[in-house]
C-alpha cells in the first residue's frame, strides 16, 4: 500500500511539472501557421471514363482530322511543314490519316521544367505535379472600394505582386489583366517588364503578333541568357485555337516562334458547347483533342522535343439565353475526360477549369461555380491550372477580393492533393503516454512538434463566435479579403535583380516603344 501511495504522489508531482512545461512550450510555439510547400500529388487522379470510351473519343478526333480537317489560315510556312510530313493540303485546310497527328506528337516530352528567375521558383509540368496560376486576359478589374473599372498597368503590376506573394500560386501568369491605359501594340513590353522584375516565378509571353512574341523572347534572353533558353524553357505561349477548327496566322506564327526558341507552347482550343462545337461533352472532348493535337504536331515539326501543354478552355451555355455558364456538371465532366486523354497522349495537361464563374460579384454563386470547376480540375489530374484566382463575369473581370478568396481555396486543395502520412510519427504514440484516458492532447509534445503545419489555415475565414464576429465589425468574406490584399501589397518586397540586367530591360522597352506609333486597336 505504501509503495502504491508513493507511486501516486510521484505521478502527481510529475504531472504538475509536465503541465508547467507544456504551458511554456505553448507560449514559445504560439506563432503563425507555416505554409507547407506542395511536393506533388499523392492521391490518384480520378478516371471518369473507361478505356473503351476514351478510344471512341480518340477515334472521333481522328475522324475530324481526316474528314473535316483543320485550317491554318495565312501561314504558308505551317502548311509547308505539314505537307512535308505527309498531310493532305487543300488550300488552307490540312487533313491527316488516322493516327498520323498522334504520331507527330510523339516527340513532345511527358514532363519538363519551367525555370524561374529564382531556381527555387522553378516548376515541373507533368507527372504528379500541379502548377496553379492567376486569371488571364480580363479587361476590367474590381474591388469593393472603387468598383468595376477598366484595368490599368498599375492594376497589372499589383496582380503580379500579389501572385508573387502567394505561396499557393506557382506561376506569374501572362496577361493577368489588360493594361488598357497603354497602347495595344506596346503593352506587351510593360507586361513583360513587370513579370521579369516584380516576380521570379515562370511567366507567359505575348502572342498577339509575331513581333510581340519575338520581343517577349528577347526580353527573357536579357535576363536568362540565350544559352540557357536554348536548353531550358522559362516561359510559355498561350496559343488559342479559333474554334471550330481554325488557326489564324497570328496564333500559328506565334506558336512557331516560341517553338523555334525552345520555349513552352500551350495549345488551348476554346469550345463553347453548342456554339463552337456540338452540345455533348463527348463531342467537345473529341474536337478539343483534334484541334490541340494539330497545334502540338506543328510545334514538334518546328522543333522536335519542344515542350508543350495540351490545353483547353470549354464551357456550357444556357441554351435559352445564350449566356455562358461555368462550373456546370457538363463542363466539369469534359474537364475530367480531357485530363485522361492528355495522359494517353503523353503530354502535360492544362485544365479547362480553374476557379471560374459567370457571377458578377464575389458572392455565393461565384464561389459555388468556382469550387465545382476547381474540384473537377484538380481531381482529374490536370498538371497546370489557369484562372485559379480572381476570375469574375466569365473572365471579363479580375476581382481583388475574389483573388484572395480563391487563394484560400487553392491552398486547401493543394493540402488535400498531398494526402496524409501513416508513418510512426503520424500516429503520435508518445502523446498517449503523456496524457491518459479523458485528457486532451493539445499540449503534448506531438502536438507542439506539428502545431504550425498540421492543419491548413485559411487567411480570411472567420471561425469565431457570432458575438466576437459582431464586435469586430461583422465583416463578410469579401470585406476581410479587402484587408488581406491591401496588407499583401503593403508587405510586398521586390525581388533583387542585377542593376545591369534591369537597365538593359528598361532600355529595350524604351527603344522599342520609341520606334512604334501608338495603336489603340
Amino acid at each position: 500500500m505504501l509503495d502504491t501511495l508513493n507511486a501516486t504522489a510521484d505521478t502527481s508531482t510529475l504531472a504538475g511539472h509536465q503541465g508547467r512545461v507544456r504551458r511554456g512550450r505553448l507560449a514559445r510555439h504560439n506563432v503563425p501557421s507555416e505554409a507547407v510547400p506542395f511536393t506533388g500529388r499523392k492521391i490518384p487522379a480520378y478516371n471518369l471514363l473507361s478505356d473503351t470510351a476514351l478510344a471512341r473519343i480518340e477515334d472521333q478526333a481522328d475522324w475530324i482530322l481526316e474528314n473535316i480537317g483543320v485550317e491554318f489560315r495565312g501561314d504558308r510556312t505551317a502548311l509547308d511543314h505539314f505537307a512535308e510530313a505527309g498531310a493532305r493540303i487543300d488550300g488552307a485546310c490540312v487533313r491527316f490519316e488516322p493516327g498520323h497527328v498522334r504520331a507527330l506528337c510523339a516527340t513532345a516530352p511527358a514532363e519538363f521544367q519551367l525555370h524561374g528567375r529564382d531556381p527555387a521558383k522553378t516548376v515541373t509540368l507533368g507527372g504528379n505535379n500541379v502548377v496553379l496560376m492567376p486569371g488571364y486576359g480580363s479587361p476590367f478589374v474590381s474591388d469593393l472600394a472603387k468598383g468595376r473599372r477598366y484595368a490599368t498597368l498599375e492594376d497589372f503590376r499589383k496582380f503580379v505582386k500579389l501572385t508573387y506573394s502567394a505561396p499557393a500560386l506557382h506561376h506569374s501568369g501572362g496577361t493577368v489583366v489588360e493594361p488598357t491605359d497603354i497602347p495595344v501594340n506596346k503593352r506587351h513590353l510593360d507586361m513583360m517588364l513587370a513579370h521579369l522584375t516584380l516576380s521570379t516565378k515562370p511567366f507567359m509571353g505575348s502572342v498577339t503578333a509575331p513581333d510581340r512574341a519575338r520581343d517577349s523572347i528577347e526580353m527573357a534572353r536579357l535576363v536568362f541568357g540565350r544559352d540557357v533558353m536554348d536548353r531550358h524553357a522559362v516561359m510559355q505561349a498561350n496559343i488559342n485555337v479559333n474554334s471550330p477548327l481554325i488557326y489564324d496566322d497570328t496564333m500559328s506564327s506565334a506558336l512557331r516562334i516560341y517553338a523555334e526558341a525552345g520555349q513552352c507552347v500551350c495549345v488551348s482550343p476554346a469550345i463553347f458547347a453548342g456554339a463552337m462545337g456540338p452540345l455533348s461533352p463527348a463531342a467537345v472532348a473529341a474536337q478539343t483533342l483534334a484541334e490541340a493535337m494539330a497545334g502540338i504536331a506543328l510545334a514538334q515539326l518546328v522543333r522536335p522535343g519542344c515542350p508543350v501543354v495540351f490545353g483547353s478552355f470549354h464551357s456550357s451555355m444556357n441554351l435559352r439565353t445564350g449566356a455562358l455558364t461555368f462550373g456546370s456538371p457538363e463542363a466539369n465532366m469534359t474537364t475530367m475526360a480531357l485530363s485522361q486523354l492528355g495522359r494517353r497522349l503523353g503530354v502535360p495537361v492544362r485544365s479547362g477549369g480553374g476557379q471560374i464563374t459567370a457571377s458578377n460579384a464575389p458572392d455565393g454563386q461565384a464561389m459555388q461555380d468556382s469550387t465545382g470547376a476547381m474540384w473537377s480540375t484538380l481531381l482529374s489530374g490536370a498538371h497546370q491550372v489557369w484562372h485559379a484566382a480572381g476570375w469574375l463575369e466569365g473572365g471579363l473581370v479580375m476581382s481583388y477580393e475574389k483573388f484572395i478568396m480563391d487563394l484560400d481555396h487553392c491552398g486547401a486543395m493543394l493540402k488535400l492533393l498531398q494526402g496524409f502520412n501513416t508513418d510512426d510519427e503520424a500516429f503520435g504514440r508518445d502523446a498517449y503516454y503523456e496524457t491518459g484516458p479523458g485528457e486532451n492532447f493539445l499540449s503534448t509534445s506531438h502536438t507542439l512538434r506539428h502545431y504550425t503545419t498540421a492543419n491548413f489555415e485559411p487567411q480570411i475565414s472567420d471561425a469565431g463566435s457570432f458575438e466576437s464576429w459582431s464586435e469586430n465589425g461583422a465583416l463578410t468574406s469579401d470585406q476581410r479579403a479587402t484587408q488581406r490584399w491591401r496588407q499583401m501589397l503593403n508587405d510586398y518586397q521586390q525581388p533583387e535583380m542585377k542593376p545591369g540586367i534591369q537597365a538593359a530591360l528598361e532600355d529595350f522597352v524604351s527603344e522599342r516603344k520609341a520606334h512604334l506609333p501608338d495603336e489603340w486597336y
